[in-house]
């Protein structure tokens, strides 16, 4: 089931098994195309790493972790540790919490620097994380698919996330759903995405 009609932030996208809203563009095009320019001149990018049956493998797009304190996370059998926050980062957590209520203190940046790279159907459920907590998904840049699919059942839902978009999964989502973000030949600019997630100490 594709998603791309007028967003309503307290519509349950997902039929069963796990709740994600989307807010749609809570950031206008001026604000938005200022947190992509700052975001890509000024995190402390690195190429993500991952260890796949003992061999490490280094993706073309770059990731950055920052938080509350140097909280380690590990996923793909990777660890890293967040760098303090910067004042934009701040910024934009303040401005997420307000609009869903929820509160984070942690994010994870990806950069997808075109169409070519995406992300492989997998669930956010590291041990390191709020079981069944919120993670606020704020998507600058180029328009980008999101797909989710059932991990029993198999059946897809996707929705095209906008440049300045908010888009919040909770509850059992990660429990019951694989997500992924296809690459596509139609994307010839730059992605950033921030992930704002709760780690617990």
């Amino acid at each position: 089931m594709d998603l791309f009609s007028s967003p309503d932030e307290t519509t349950n996208l997902l039929p069963h098994d796990g709740i994600v809203n989307y807010y749609g563009v809570v950031f206008q095009k001026a604000l938005a195309d200022f947190f992509l320019e700052h975001l890509l001149n000024n995190i402390e990018w690195k190429n993500d790493e991952a260890i796949i049956f003992g061999k490490r493998i280094v993706t073309k797009r770059k990731v950055a972790w920052y938080g509350d304190k140097p909280f380690e996370y590990t996923y793909s059998n990777s660890t890293k540790q967040a760098l303090p926050w910067t004042k934009e980062l701040l910024e934009l957590k303040t401005v997420i919490e307000v609009q869903t209520g929820e509160t984070f203190n942690s994010c994870l940046l990806n950069l997808y620097h075109d169409g070519n790279e995406g992300m492989a159907w997998h669930s956010d459920a590291e041990l390191d994380l709020k079981k069944n907590g919120a993670i606020g998904s704020v998507s600058f840049g180029s328009e980008r698919k999101f797909a989710f699919k059932h991990k029993r059942s198999s059946e897809t839902v996707s929705i095209l996330l906008e440049h300045g978009s908010l888009l919040v999964m909770k509850g059992e989502t990660q429990t019951h759903w694989l997500h992924r973000m296809p690459p596509t030949r139609l994307s010839k600019k730059p992605r950033v995405n921030l992930t704002f997630r709760t780690i617990v100490e």
